[in-house]
């Protein structure tokens, strides 16, 4: 394809295109092009083109055009009398500038519609995620980084953000997009988040939730209820009682909840400081930043105890009456939600359990029941797929890390040998702020693997989670010189074997998808 051609060059509607297309500027500049990337604004052309490895983004114009000027990067020499070139790095810089002359780049609101929080701790997983949802109908989150991510892995919101917007450009992907702030804890989380173009804002008040609510002692309950901040909640203890002990709510014909005082109590005073910490977080999105577009979910996932159906109702009751509005909530569901490996428990039980929360949502005009920890819980997708009903949101994060590992694995065993027994060192530490469950002693040192059998190791739950857990580590140690000793290795693997990443990470979320068709 010469520069000519590329400007009557039209990707059809609703058709992706996969293949490269190869652009000749002259005898030593060729360009292979991703051609959902060819995108116009008034008579200048936008794309993002590889030459040898390197990914870059692309702007031909004509000489009188001034647009080019504003972005970063340098003009390439060919002989053309009219048309210029300019090489472009995708900096944060030109996606600030993309998401300006692109619309279809800046994240928007989900609403109701199912979808799939793609957590991507590298960067380069984002395209292939869009290229997975093909034949599903989920809507997906790909900006999704919590502060505790930020933090390990040394990158900033406008990191996750940009990495977001190159990946929605390149693959030409129109059907909106979502960006969650993940298991924000403070107000400064919320200000950090909302200034970097995050519309999702996902509240963790798990450090206000009381466990031990569960089994105190009547007397013991009473005396902590009445240190609650009930202020924040604008309430008080017998409006609080009145308003739920022994009234049935009737949900459907089969499933009434009719809680007694001492349910109520605890429930309370388990979740009513949490509450009140939500109620906080929201007024400040509320008093400060009521001109932007955001949506909510609460999450009472990483707790102890699990979230009955009852307490479930009292969350989101009480939210309502403080005109909380959320978009999604993610309940602690009976079972282990483990990170990187499939559900554990009885998934029958989980079914049954699942759809009394569906229809808790249902009586409050419906919202999203949202699964943390959702990475491989296959088991889980298949019962909420076959209910047929409510609206779901799946968060997931580490798995894609893991695809990645994979790659390495596939492709660098030898780098990938370092990367895990690096891991097994560090996991005993690293595990403590994450619900796993593997066994060290099941994971050996990687000199007892052949590279086959290093592959299989993303097959055995022990060892996903040993590598899971370790990647803050992973990604960001350095050596005495300031060098990353496995970060750029990881990321220059995945540029080089970009066909393969993007494969495995195809192959695999559809596998979390398609139960949901």
């Amino acid at each position: 394809m010469t520069i000519r051609e590329l400007l009557d060059y039209n990707v059809q509607k609703d058709t992706a295109i996969n293949e490269f297309l190869d652009l000749n500027l002259d005898s030593k500049l060729d360009i292979k092009i991703y051609p959902n990337s060819i995108n116009s604004f008034n008579d200048t052309i936008f794309f993002i083109g590889k030459q040898k490895n390197e990914k870059s983004f692309y702007i031909v114009f004509k000489y009188n055009s001034r647009l080019a000027d504003k972005f970063d990067g340098y003009e390439l020499i060919f002989e053309d009398s009219e048309l210029r070139v300019k090489k472009c790095l995708m900096n944060n810089i030109n996606a600030s500038l993309i998401r300006e002359y692109f619309s279809f780049t800046n994240p928007v609101l989900l609403g109701l519609n199912n979808s799939s929080g793609f957590g991507d701790r590298i960067g380069f997983a984002n395209s292939a995620h869009l290229r997975s949802l093909e034949g599903s109908d989920f809507k997906p989150v790909l900006a999704q980084q919590s502060i505790r991510e930020l933090t390990r892995t040394g990158r900033i919101p406008a990191d996750v953000m940009n990495a977001a917007v190159w990946a929605v450009f390149q693959e030409g992907y129109k059907d909106g997009f979502g960006a969650d702030a993940d298991h924000l804890k403070t107000t400064k989380d919320i200000d950090l988040m909302i200034t970097n173009g995050f519309t999702m804002f996902t509240f963790d008040p798990g450090e206000h939730v009381i466990n031990e609510a569960d089994v105190l002692p009547i007397e013991k309950l009473i005396k902590e209820i009445k240190k609650l901040p009930w202020q924040n909640l604008n309430d008080d203890f017998g409006s609080m009682i009145e308003r739920y002990e022994n009234v049935k709510f009737e949900l459907d014909s089969c499933f009434i909840i009719a809680p007694t005082k001492e349910n109520v109590m605890r429930a309370l005073l388990k979740y009513g400081g949490a509450i009140a910490h939500i109620n906080n977080l929201y007024k400040h999105l509320i008093n400060n930043y009521s001109h932007k577009p955001f949506e909510v979910e609460v999450s009472v996932d990483e707790t102890e105890s699990v979230t009955t159906p009852f307490e479930h109702f009292f969350i989101a009751s009480e939210l309502n009456r403080l005109g909380v509005k959320i978009i999604s909530l993610a309940p602690r569901f009976i079972g282990d939600f483990e990170k990187g490996i499939d559900y554990k428990g009885d998934i029958e039980i989980f079914k049954e359990e699942y759809l009394k929360h569906v229809k808790v949502s249902e009586y409050f005009g419906s919202y999203k029941i949202s699964l943390h920890s959702g990475s491989d819980k296959f088991g889980v997708y298949k019962a909420i797929g076959s209910l047929k009903r409510g609206y779901t949101h799946v968060k997931t994060a580490g798995t894609s890390y893991l695809e990645a590992l994979r790659v390495v694995a596939a492709v660098n065993p030898k780098l990938f040998r370092e990367i895990l027994d690096f891991s097994r060192d560090l996991y005993v530490t690293e595990k403590e702020s994450y619900h796993v469950s593997a066994d060290i002693n099941k994971v050996s040192a990687s000199k007892d693997y052949s590279n086959a059998q290093l592959l299989e190791l993303f097959n055995q739950d022990d060892a996903r989670q040993v590598l899971h857990v370790t990647f803050g580590k992973v990604l960001t140690i350095k050596d005495d010189s300031g060098n990353y000793i496995y970060k750029d290795k990881i990321r220059n693997c995945l540029v080089e074997n970009e066909d393969v990443h993007y494969n495995f990470i195809i192959k695999h979320f559809r596998r979390h998808l398609d139960p949901f068709k």
